[in-house]
């Protein structure tokens, strides 16, 4: 019998597949939005609207996409598509970093050591360019490959002429300014890679390095301590883990305040800091030692500064002298309190140095090789001159203890090995000359909004302890240095005259000409050496800083490429956290530094892609996640939903395991729009939609109101960036629409006439959901999206001028629902009501779980609930009526009484199962189908009627 009514049933139909098939038809989906150029004409829709600029931060093109690039372009896409949506114009020009040592040496690797010697440097540049093209195309075909929208087809590249004439810009008002000035100082040096680094391009990780302890002999003995009976030679006793640097060493640095004390042990007499005495005597072994005291037997001390000013005989270079000085950077938690001092190889080295006028000595070469000037160990290494300085000092008997440790030590972020501190001639930003620090300070507390808020803290303390930047490479592949020197005297030559030359130069022909034509063929005759006259130029031959490069961008990008909507400043950077110290940085001090301001309104950062285990991605554990095995195997919106999904300020895992969770939210997602289709095939909003709100059933009313209320929260959270909270809000209303309202609607759909005005009220609603959820949705899922919106009803699917995307279709706002919602004060009333109803519901669904485990019922169609509720509860009940609740509950009966606690019975309630609707009903209450209960006869009759 129940066969016999299938066919009159309003069962769902839609052409939106169970299946998604993601990784075959999100490819199909990109050559469709490629032909329409749906980029374009999201931003002809909002041409009129309010610009919002994301600039793009530069990826380096050295290598296929991997899953950070995916998580980092992913978040930047739904920023700008969340923006378009909501009416703002929103160009995005990519970009990427192509110039650059990872490069240059991946060439080298490809040419092999004969044809690099053999190589010049036009030809260098021209395979370098050409490997940074290739790469530029394979990951721009991976960004796409993510639905990620820009302007592709026009990025921005680093080596093109117009963006490099950009870095001239900024070099020459900084320069001219003074902000800019060549020096000899201490710079993290690449012995592998040849070239200086900035702070930025150095990561730590641990090494084991010798820690020794050794005598310098001091010229005298210092009088404190020879007046108390100390005879004989005297030495400061130092500590270092570099000994390299020991043929370097200028002066002997203490803690200006901290007590110093003579230890006797050995035979010797030897100076260090009270504080660490016994600590250093366990390190050294000494079985008996003393202090040097006064006749009351009191330690005789001497504070750090009043030794200042004597003198030793240097370690290795035992034919110079050095001096004992002070400064704050020597503290007391290890060592011996003094501290051996080397200007030509650490920061705090030489500034104490500058203050002191100690000489800055250079023993190393660019190979990390040490000089004549390291006396006996020229020739070697700095790895290999260790051990032997060890020995050598063993054998001088200056050596007191010796032992190795595992400590944090800088390396080069590019080959990964360590570095060292070396003095050399180098270009550099000053960050105090120009107030420049206080500026970039100023600008980051009061003008920038970060987000999260704490990272203003991360970049201002990097910003107020960093020392001056390095910008000048020793490489090839690059932008030049523009300025020149007097082929004759030495002097620099750069003046606003030629800048503007060399600007007008790269933007015309680009930095190769720097390397292939003379400085007469471009420099205006009047540009000579303004010390001797001389018009024999030399171009430098350092490059700059690729963080320079990228940090201009705002120059040449967001100033050289106003025309095609971008602006300056722009409304948002979005990077990972680490480049606080890199291109927020850069970015920020090139362009306080040049224009006074900050290059940007906002700043956004994401943490690191990790395993389930919280591990760095890596090669020898095997952990990596590629992007395009990911989408390969869920699909690209499967990852695009795992980004909405996470806390991207933080690391966030992600894994097999993982995704097939994530995997199991969309589908839940899919399957409520897939709901919402089917039960919407034949319905016409503008024909069949319910206008008035109280026409509507109650539980259609508080959906409604539930509509409205997740429009507002995704809205907020989109616009304050939490995509998580996007994700959590769309994902709880769907669970919450699937497991409640659409179970108890679904009678309503199937069983009532298709004409209905209690099916059409449903219907009303979920056309509703269907016009808010898709676009709400958009930016994140935006092949489901676009998906969803071709398989409209087809009477709103073939409405005249309706756009042909979900990403044209615009922000879903709450004034335009159909119909209307009352006032803010019925609506919170509705939210009041339906919390206490939807808390009785959870009591019968208990109650009704416990009766089909205990085999009272099998279905919940088959109950009758007994309800037991205080006065409130049970009269707020009644007033909405048993229908709704039997409706609501999906059962046959309910009955309220009122009592002290909330409970539920349940028990069969009495009666037939109506064949064609299933529930349990007095049959046959119209005589035209009496097999049936009267409901599902009128409906038979409307049918009938219609045919």
């Amino acid at each position: 019998m129940a066969n016999s009514y299938k066919d009159t049933m309003n069962l769902p139909q839609t052409d939106f597949s169970m299946r998604a098939n993601l990784p075959q038809n999100e490819p199909k989906r990109l050559e469709k939005w490629a032909q329409e150029d749906i980029y374009g004409k999201v931003l002809e829709k909002n041409k009129d609207g309010k610009p919002f600029i994301l600039h793009d931060g530069p990826p380096y093109a050295n290598g296929p996409i991997h899953i950070g690039h995916s998580f980092n372009k992913i978040l930047k896409d739904f920023v700008n598509k969340s923006h378009a949506q909501r009416g703002f114009y929103t160009p995005y020009i990519p970009g990427w970093d192509c110039h650059g040592q990872p490069i240059e040496h991946m060439v080298e690797v490809t040419l092999g050591p004969e044809k690099m010697a053999a190589i010049d440097q036009p030809t260098l540049r021209r395979l370098c360019r050409e490997w940074a093209k290739r790469y530029v195309n394979i990951q721009r075909e991976g960004f796409k490959r993510l639905g990620v929208n820009g302007d592709w087809e026009h990025p921005y590249l680093t080596f093109t002429p117009n963006y490099e004439s950009g870095n001239v810009e900024v070099f020459k008002d900084m320069y001219l300014q003074g902000s800019i000035y060549r020096g000899r100082k201490p710079i993290h040096w690449c012995s592998n890679c040849h070239t200086a680094l900035a702070e930025a391009e150095i990561e730590y990780s641990d090494e084991v390095s010798p820690s020794i302890f050794v005598n310098f002999k001091l010229d005298v003995m210092p009088g404190i301590f020879e007046a108390n009976g100390a005879e004989g030679a005297a030495y400061v006793l130092i500590w270092t883990t570099t000994p390299w640097t020991l043929p370097a060493n200028a002066a002997v640095s203490l803690a200006p305040d901290a007590a110093y004390v003579m230890v006797q042990a050995e035979g010797k007499n030897m100076i260090m800091a009270k504080d660490l005495v016994e600590q250093v005597a366990q390190e050294a072994g000494w079985a008996d030692w003393a202090l040097v005291s006064d006749a009351e037997g009191n330690p005789v001390t001497v504070a750090g500064k009043q030794l200042c000013g004597l003198t030793y005989t240097c370690p290795i270079r035992q034919d110079l002298q050095g001096s004992l000085i002070y400064g704050d950077h020597v503290t007391l938690d290890t060592g011996t309190g003094a501290v051996h001092t080397a200007p030509g190889h650490g920061q705090d080295d030489y500034l104490v140095g500058l203050e002191f006028d100690i000489p800055v000595r250079m023993p190393v070469d660019d190979n990390g090789v040490l000089t004549a000037e390291a006396g006996p160990f020229e020739g070697l290494s700095t790895d290999d001159a260790n051990p032997k300085i060890i020995e050598w000092l063993r054998e001088q008997g200056t050596l007191v203890a010796e032992k190795k440790i595992n400590h944090s030590y800088p390396h080069c972020w590019r080959c990964h090995k360590p570095v060292i501190f070396r003095a050399t001639e180098q270009w550099f930003v000053s960050m105090d000359e120009n107030a420049l620090r206080e500026d970039a300070l100023r600008i980051i507390n009061t003008d920038v909004e970060w987000v999260p808020a704490w990272a203003k803290n991360r970049i201002g303390s990097m910003v107020a302890d960093r020392p001056d930047w390095c910008i000048s490479r020793q490489r090839s592949w690059g932008v030049p240095i523009p300025v020149f020197r007097c082929e004759k005297c030495g002097e620099v030559v750069a003046t606003e005259e030629s800048f503007d030359a060399v600007i007008k130069l790269f933007d015309q022909e680009g930095a190769d000409a720097w390397f292939t034509k003379k400085p007469s063929e471009y420099l205006p005759r009047t540009v000579c050496c303004e010390k001797c006259g001389s018009h024999d130029l030399v171009p430098e031959k350092d490059i700059l800083d690729v963080w320079w490069e990228s940090g201009v961008s705002h120059t040449s990008v967001l100033k050289h490429r106003a025309a095609e909507g971008v602006h300056f400043p722009a409304d948002l950077y979005l990077e990972g956290s680490d480049q606080h110290r890199g291109w927020f940085q850069s970015s920020l001090l090139t362009s306080v530094g040049c224009y006074g301001v900050a290059p940007y309104k906002s700043v956004m950062h994401c943490g690191f892609t990790m395993d389930e285990q919280g591990r760095k991605m890596s090669k020898s554990l095997g952990n990596g996640v590629d992007p395009e095995e990911v989408m390969s195997t869920f699909g690209a919106d499967v990852l695009r939903l795992w980004v909405s999904s996470v806390d991207y300020s933080q690391d966030v895992s992600i894994s097999d395991n993982i995704l097939k969770q994530v995997s199991d939210a969309y589908r839940r997602i899919r399957n409520t729009f897939r709901f919402l289709l089917g039960n919407l095939d034949d319905f016409d909003f503008e024909r069949d939609a319910v206008t008035n709100f109280d026409d509507l059933e109650p539980f259609d009313r508080y959906v409604m109101v539930q509509l409205a209320d997740l429009v507002k929260e995704v809205e907020n959270a989109y616009e304050t960036y939490r995509f998580n909270g996007v994700y959590r809000a769309i994902y709880d209303f769907a669970n919450e629409l699937s497991a409640v309202y659409m179970d108890e609607a679904k009678d309503r759909l199937y069983a009532e006439a298709p004409n209905s005005p209690r099916r059409r009220a449903v219907q009303t609603v979920l056309m509703n959901v269907l016009e808010a959820l898709v676009r709400l949705v958009a930016p994140i899922l935006s092949f489901t999206a676009d998906e969803v919106w071709e398989c409209y009803p087809p009477a709103e699917r073939n409405r005249e001028g309706r756009p042909f995307s979900a990403q044209l279709a615009g922000w879903p706002h709450v004034r335009d629902f159909v119909p209307a919602l009352p006032d803010a004060q019925a609506q919170e009333q509705l939210r009041a009501d339906f919390a206490q109803i939807m808390a009785v519901r959870d009591v019968v669904t208990k109650a009704l779980e416990d009766a089909r485990t205990a085999k009272v019922i099998n279905k919940s169609q088959e109950a009758a609930i007994a309800l037991t509720a205080p006065a409130d509860v049970a009269q707020l009940l009644e007033r909405y009526g048993l229908p709704m609740l039997e409706e609501l509950f999906i059962v046959a009966t309910v009955r309220v009484e009122e009592g002290d606690q909330l409970s539920a019975a349940v028990s069969v309630a009495e009666g037939e199962k109506c064949p064609r609707c299933w529930n349990i009903r007095a049959l046959g209450g119209n005589p035209s189908h009496p097999d049936v209960c009267e409901r599902c006869g009128d409906a038979l009759d409307a049918l009938e009627a219609a045919e």
